[in-house]
């Protein structure tokens, strides 16, 4: 039990921590890199051979899957849950709960069906694809030009497209039979909207408070946090069949995608000469051309390292099998430390006094905690359950749901009453 709680928490803190790092990166792209983290984790703590010799894939699919949800926009519907208005505070935390869900369900959803393709049942991949675009594309016409159900005016609506594609994916799921794979969905939906909820109700003590902090990072790090927890607890909590045979050439695609092409779409996204000579001038830097290349070239170089050592890595396992012992907690090490050092580049950190004030100094020190767990403790064999935990059933969910939304209430009585008014609220009726 003792093993099985650590496992939980382990896979939580490494998605929280990817997540926290998304902030900075923000869009498709950074989720992705933090959907890698947290899929790579699952399956260092799974202890599955099978799983691990088709790592790659499934870490690409769940990087992908946590991905989709970077087009949605909610940078308002935070500002609803700072209203004075009770409707409009509970309307924010209801949205941003959906906004989380969908997050999860989507990234859970593509993972857990990785994991649960087997020799007797492979998905249809394409059909899955052109069912979620179609499904997505249909909802959001529906949702938004048609009945106008706008979430986040005069903010993108893109959330109606990943209902849409959620749906759809939810529907594949069910009539195919990927049991598994659909309470992975769900779990990581339920843990990922309760985490942005309830992590922008911290926001909002926090803002009150008088504290300067990120308080806004801290709300991205338990959308991870609470997610990951949901999405591994569905994972560890049920028996799952043999996996399909691993793919060579999917694998080395998978290795380019995770290792090169994510990291380098962050790079072209998140950094520019630009960028680094507006950081420069709030630095007080004396030479902001000179800085600004020198930090490209530092992230550029690295992408080139750490690439390199992803595909050391995947081809020495190639030779020596040992895929738990050493590939998977490398290439989780691999991902999270360069992730870190982007964020590190781009935030100046190496230029400026080091202080707890900041919450991203906290992120190499989170990145040390996870080392530590995995060396200490989760090295050790653990094996998943041979027999279901719990008996899921429409009551328990509509319990689940049902309090959930008591929660929000509670949640947003409290926020109403704390402040007379704080910058960034708005109120959407």
């Amino acid at each position: 039990m003792k093993t099985r709680k650590i496992n939980l928490l382990f896979v939580a803190i490494v998605l929280g921590l990817g997540w926290a790092m998304r902030g900075h990166f923000g869009h498709e792209w950074g989720a992705a890199w933090a959907g890698a983290m947290g899929a790579m984790a699952v399956l260092l703590v799974s202890k599955r051979e099978d799983w691990a010799s088709r790592a790659p894939a499934l870490v690409a699919l769940g990087a992908i899957g946590w991905g989709v949800g970077g087009m949605m926009s909610y940078g308002v519907v935070i500002g609803y849950c700072r209203s004075l208005s009770f409707a409009n505070s509970l309307y924010g935390y209801v949205m941003l709960a959906i906004i989380g869900g969908l997050y999860g369900f989507i990234g859970g959803g593509l993972f857990g069906l990785g994991l649960e393709s087997s020799k007797e049942k492979k998905p249809k991949w394409a059909n899955l694809i052109v069912e979620m675009f179609v499904g997505g594309f249909l909802v959001w016409g529906l949702l938004i030009y048609q009945m106008e159900w706008f979430m986040t005016p005069p903010r993108s609506e893109l959330w109606a497209a990943c209902l849409g594609a959620a749906i759809a994916l939810a529907w594949f799921l069910y009539r195919n039979r990927f049991t598994k794979a659909l309470r992975v969905a769900s779990y990581a939906a339920l843990g990922a909207g309760f985490g942005f909820a309830f992590g922008n109700f911290i926001q909002v003590l926090g803002s009150t408070s008088g504290i300067h902090y990120n308080w806004w990072n801290v709300m991205e790090f338990t959308l991870g946090f609470f997610g990951g927890l949901g999405m591994v607890y569905a994972v560890l909590t049920r028996e799952w069949p043999e996996s399909v045979q691993a793919s060579k050439t999917g694998n080395w695609i998978a290795v380019i995608f995770v290792f090169l092409f994510l990291p380098l779409t962050n790079y072209v996204n998140g950094m520019s000469i630009e960028r680094f000579l507006k950081l420069a001038e709030r630095l007080d830097i004396l030479n902001a051309p000179q800085f600004s290349g020198n930090q490209m070239i530092f992230a550029g170089l690295s992408l080139i390292l750490f690439f390199g050592l992803a595909v050391f890595v995947w081809k020495h396992s190639q030779s020596n099998k040992k895929f738990l012992q050493f590939t998977i907690p490398a290439m989780l090490f691999i991902t999270s430390l360069q992730y870190t050092l982007f964020s590190t580049i781009q935030l100046g950190m190496f230029y400026r006094p080091f202080s707890f004030k900041y919450s991203d100094s906290l992120y190499i020190f989170i990145v040390a905690i996870m080392f530590l767990i995995w060396y200490y403790i989760l090295r050790k064999e653990t094996n998943l359950p041979k027999e279901n935990a719990i008996n899921e059933t429409w009551k328990r969910w509509g319990v689940i749901i049902f309090s959930l939304m008591l929660v929000f209430v509670i949640l947003a009585l409290i926020s109403t009453n704390v402040h007379d008014g704080i910058s960034g609220s708005h109120d959407r009726f």
